[in-house]
């Protein structure tokens, strides 16, 4: 296997190599000062697709009329786009936990300790004692003011579920709904319209996945989906019925979803407004679109977005 053997190079060197390959740079004093604070190598998943391909495989130099600007343009195109998904995913995420809390809270207020109030498998296999495990760890470190009362008032005592529940991030959050009982899954989804419970626990995955690219700053428009949503039956879902193709494996179907959890949870939200408006302001280039994120070229004109 062939050794990484790329030089270091300094941001000059850096500039200097994209110029050799074809980007075209109006203003070099500019472009330094971006590739200094935002690291070239971050960058460059911005100008991939700007990138000549030859039989497939693509090549070093850029496309003709590539300019270093347009790629600065989409990358705050992206970081807005991030931050917009930041924006409904809090909203979701916390009436998720508030759904658990009062499903399972009816039964126990430790239910998520009690075996018999979860999913057979999800107890056989192990799968609730690690995650239990995990989050006992968890407890003991919070530093949250609610935390540290609750285990100096009653340190005998384990957090009711409507505290724990607070202490979740979205990754374990998911990962608990999906060790639920069929039947508190199924009470859950039909708050949110969602006929089976296998499509609720499919995109809060979906969901999640997505919550780690934002949270980590990481490219998003035209992202490939690594946990893909389960697709609702035609006429299951109607207004999810034009999710496919890109529109189901890329970055759309996450919005999809996010909308149509919305329309539930916060039926007076702008958010869809909101992401309409940002999708108009994507870079004006000859090489790339907004498409390539699966929006379909009238998405804003399908029943869910109406």
């Amino acid at each position: 296997m062939q050794p990484y053997q790329k030089p270091y190079l300094s941001v000059a060197g850096q500039l200097a190599q994209l110029q050799s390959r074809g980007i075209i740079v109006t203003d070099k004093s500019q472009a330094l000062d971006y590739l200094k604070q935002l690291n070239y190598y971050r960058l460059s998943a911005y100008w991939y697709p700007f990138r000549v391909t030859n039989q497939s495989i693509v090549q070093d130099q850029f496309k003709p009329d590539t300019h270093f600007q347009t790629v600065i343009d989409l990358y705050l195109f992206d970081k807005k786009l991030r931050l917009l998904m930041l924006d409904a995913l809090e909203s979701i995420e916390i009436a998720l936990r508030t759904a658990v809390v009062l499903q399972l809270g009816q039964y126990d207020s430790w239910a998520y300790r009690n075996r018999k109030y979860l999913d057979g498998k999800f107890v056989k296999t192990g799968k609730h004692t690690k995650w239990l495990q995990q989050f006992d760890d968890k407890a003991k470190q919070s530093h949250e003011s609610f935390a540290e009362h609750f285990r100096n008032k009653y340190p005998s005592s384990d957090f009711p579920i409507w505290m724990a529940v607070e202490l979740l991030d979205f990754g374990s959050l998911s990962y608990f709904l999906s060790g639920m009982r069929y039947s508190d899954q199924r009470q859950i989804a039909c708050q949110y319209g969602i006929p089976r419970p296998d499509l609720l626990t499919s995109w809060v995955r979906t969901l999640c996945f997505v919550r780690n690219v934002c949270a980590h700053h990481a490219r998003l428009w035209n992202r490939s989906l690594v946990n893909q949503p389960k697709r609702p039956r035609q006429q299951e879902i109607r207004e999810l019925d034009h999710l496919t193709g890109d529109a189901y494996t890329r970055f759309y179907s996450a919005a999809a979803i996010c909308r149509f959890l919305l329309k539930t949870i916060m039926p007076s939200s702008g958010w869809s407004d909101q992401l309409k408006t940002h999708a108009t302001t994507f870079p004006k280039n000859a090489h790339v679109s907004f498409s390539a994120s699966g929006f379909p070229n009238t998405w804003e004109n399908e029943l869910l977005w109406t």
